[in-house]
């Protein structure tokens, strides 16, 4: 968009308010239309329903400084203003109301506490302010859109009946993630793994190597015309207790017939009631989408293949789990975790990543310790890695 009238008034956005306005301008949190006026916001907060459907919590923008609350207050009834993320205009809004919110009850609001030690809590409360402004706006954000065609094109293309969603952050991608890939995929047409893509994510496993990892397995290992990977922008509104409320929300909103969550998902929350064993879904209004929890995988050393403990008859002392945080330490130390936990593929790219040029001699060490053609050619350092797995895998010498 151009650059803002001159004398126009304007408020601040960061990327991830810009990014969470765009996702109700294009229908991805229906039945929230757009910003709350204060009697709904309340409303909302204290009965966990707008219009007859679930959702956790108002809708509202209160951006935080000095600049943005000093516009904000001296509003007039359906003034309009720009907004701007990134000293670009993005979009405008027309200010029909300005009311005071209690930040510290916002925060318990979206996770359920307001204890500063909660890392949410802290980054939510460095950017949220004091005023919430109510009114139509509009916002530039095609990425969004974008995302939505190629779900589109993708469930055309192959006439898809069923569609699934999976919400995965794949820090790494691990055999766990394949085979729940797999078993999905037994039961529909189509699956669309939503592949998160937080703000402020830090580098030890970009969005992009993430998404290179996922591609890799499923152009080379699935059915590819299959399977979509878009990326979700996981704002600041899926943190805490409700995000799987909004994950269920936004894959109904993006099409998808069925979202597949694993049983000890976080955000599940299982809960005793009246002597029967219930789950926030339990609770919901409104909702179409199925949603179905998936067991936890593990390596059973016995059965030596992956199983879920619904299937395995041995202790949990012969299984091996994947854990996502204990298998990224491992390569964060420069290690290559067994392929029982991740492909080698993926571990070459993660490590070549993680340790660019690495080997002094690189050509040297594959001369000496790799089997080769014979002919002189050049290795990439992830072809290393994929080698080095191959003679960590030779079983004639024990």
């Amino acid at each position: 968009m151009g650059s803002s009238r001159k004398n126009r008034k304007a408020i601040h956005i960061d990327k991830e308010a810009l990014s969470t306005l765009a996702l109700v301008q294009e229908g991805l949190l229906s039945p929230i239309e757009g910003l709350m006026d204060e009697k709904t916001a309340e409303e909302v907060n204290h009965t966990k329903l707008y219009k007859g459907h679930s959702f956790p919590f108002s809708f509202i923008l209160a951006p935080k400084g000095r600049r943005n609350e000093e516009v904000l207050v001296s509003l007039e009834p359906n003034e309009e203003i720009d907004l701007i993320t990134d000293d670009k205009k993005v979009g405008w809004l027309r200010a029909k109301e300005v009311f005071r919110i209690d930040p510290m009850e916002r925060v318990k609001e979206i996770y359920g506490t307001q204890s500063l030690s909660h890392p949410g809590v802290q980054a939510t409360l460095k950017r949220l302010g004091h005023y919430a402004v109510h009114g139509p706006f509009h916002t530039e954000y095609p990425a969004i859109g974008k995302i939505k065609e190629s779900i589109t094109r993708a469930k055309n293309r192959i006439g898809a009946k069923r569609t699934s969603a999976l919400m995965m952050a794949a820090r790494p991608l691990h055999r766990a993630h394949e085979r729940l890939i797999r078993t999905t995929l037994d039961r529909c047409d189509l699956i669309v793994v939503f592949l998160l893509k937080p703000f402020g994510e830090d580098n030890t496993l970009p969005y992009e190597l993430r998404h290179r990892s996922m591609e890799y397995f499923v152009k080379n290992y699935l059915p590819a015309n299959r399977v979509v990977i878009v990326p979700l922008e996981y704002t600041y509104i899926f943190a805490g207790c409700n995000e799987v409320i909004l994950d269920a929300l936004v894959a109904e909103n993006f099409g998808c017939d069925e979202l597949v969550i694993g049983q000890n998902h976080a955000g599940l929350g299982s809960f005793y009631d009246k002597n029967h064993l219930q789950s926030v879904f339990d609770r919901l209004q409104g909702f179409k989408i199925e949603i179905s929890t998936a067991p936890e995988y593990a390596y059973c050393d016995i059965c030596r293949t992956l199983v879920s403990s619904r299937t395995c008859p041995h202790g949990e002392h012969h299984h091996i789990s994947y854990h996502a945080d204990s298998i990224l330490q491992l390569l964060s130390q420069g290690l290559l975790p067994p392929a029982v936990l991740v492909r080698k593929e993926i571990s070459a790219m993660i490590l070549a990543h993680l340790f660019p040029n690495r080997f002094e001699n690189l050509e040297k060490i594959y001369y000496d310790l790799m089997p080769g053609s014979g002919l002189l050619e050049h290795q990439s350092e992830e072809d290393f890695y994929i080698k080095l797995m191959k003679l960590y895998q030779t079983t004639s010498l024990k």
